[in-house]
């Protein structure tokens, strides 16, 4: 009886552990690097309708681009999510990611997905500035370029260097303005910031907000956020560089890529799917306020229509490209 009893404990021992593998490889895993916040509420939704479960692993984009590149086929990363398309672009160099069909990248504008279909944006952000409206500086800022006016000096406020938003936007104006006229502007920004810098977007709204600075440099959907919580807010957005012979405003997409050994690949991709589907799009722009990028989608209402102003002509795929490139000119400034 013993000798029966051990056996079968024996065997259900061995049926669980050759379960767990099985079970473990019906959630997808993500390497994220977006806040859960951004995230969370449109993988809910993926998993109540597809009833497939998603593991999402948050951190840096940049640290994660790395993890996924040293683990190699050993990785347990199905996907791959970042807040910024240079990143995007650097793994679809080094070969980490597996291109989605056609049929599904066709929802996205080319410029806003790699060539190949290795990745594919989400979501778009501006890069504007926020602006005290009781200041001085209230009415006088109509460029990125203003920021390095030496009479802003203390009265500006900017991520650290490392930020994804802040590489992103350099690129663009090094892209758009040419090298030159980008390193004297973040020669004259450095000036102006005193050496002290934000480690978030939502505190140099709050500052400015509050009249500890005059103006911010920030992605356009930290503002709304702002004025959803504090309408009487003293801020403006401003959408700088509009004129006939400027830049335009710098954009920057937040996108998703398949792991190249993901073993889950059809549930990847609809996961993928989702994400750019109209509920999936809708969500983004409603939750986040942030730009959808598929044709059709508006952006949350109080947030200035895709199309109605002026955007750098810079594709995202350059985010990648001229990554180093832009690494190189924030370290010879000496950016914070």
């Amino acid at each position: 009886m013993k000798t029966k009893r051990t056996l079968t404990f024996l065997l259900l021992g061995t049926l669980l552990f050759s379960a767990l593998p099985a079970a473990a490889s019906e959630a997808l895993v993500i390497y994220s690097g977006r806040s859960d916040k951004l995230v969370k509420p449109v993988i809910k939704a993926f998993t109540e309708q597809t009833g497939i479960p998603v593991i999402l692993h948050a951190g840096k984009s940049t640290a994660l681009l790395n993890k996924l590149k040293l683990e190699g086929a050993a990785t347990s990363a199905d996907l791959y999510l970042s807040n910024d398309a240079g990143n995007l672009q650097k793994g679809s160099d080094l070969g980490l990611f597996r291109p989605v069909s056609a049929t599904l990248a066709a929802a996205i504008d080319r410029n806003y997905r790699a060539s190949d279909n290795s990745w594919i944006g989400l979501s778009a952000r501006a890069r504007v500035l926020v602006v005290n409206t009781q200041g001085e500086w209230a009415n006088k800022l109509n460029s990125i370029f203003d920021l390095a006016d030496p009479a802003l000096k203390g009265k500006l406020a900017i991520t650290n260097s490392s930020n994804g938003s802040y590489i992103a936007g350099v690129t663009v104006y090094m892209l758009a303005a040419g090298e030159e006229k980008t390193r004297q502007w973040l020669e004259g920004i450095k000036v102006n910031t005193e050496g002290k810098v934000f480690n978030k977007h939502s505190k140099i709204v709050k500052a400015v907000a509050r009249g500890k600075k005059q103006v911010g440099l920030v992605n356009h959907y930290y503002i709304y956020r702002h004025l959803a919580n504090d309408p009487d807010a003293p801020i403006r957005i401003v959408l700088p560089d509009q004129g006939s012979k400027d830049i335009g405003v710098a954009w920057n997409v937040a996108g998703i890529a398949i792991s190249k050994h993901s073993k889950q690949r059809t549930q990847a991709e609809k996961l993928v799917a989702f994400l750019v589907s109209e509920v999936g799009q809708k969500m983004f722009a409603e939750i986040n306020m942030e730009y959808p990028v598929r044709d059709g989608i508006p952006a949350a209402k109080q947030v200035p229509p895709a199309g109605s102003y002026k955007v750098a002509d810079v594709p995202m795929a350059e985010l990648g490209r001229q990554r180093d490139a832009t690494l190189d000119l924030i370290e010879a400034v000496g950016m914070p």
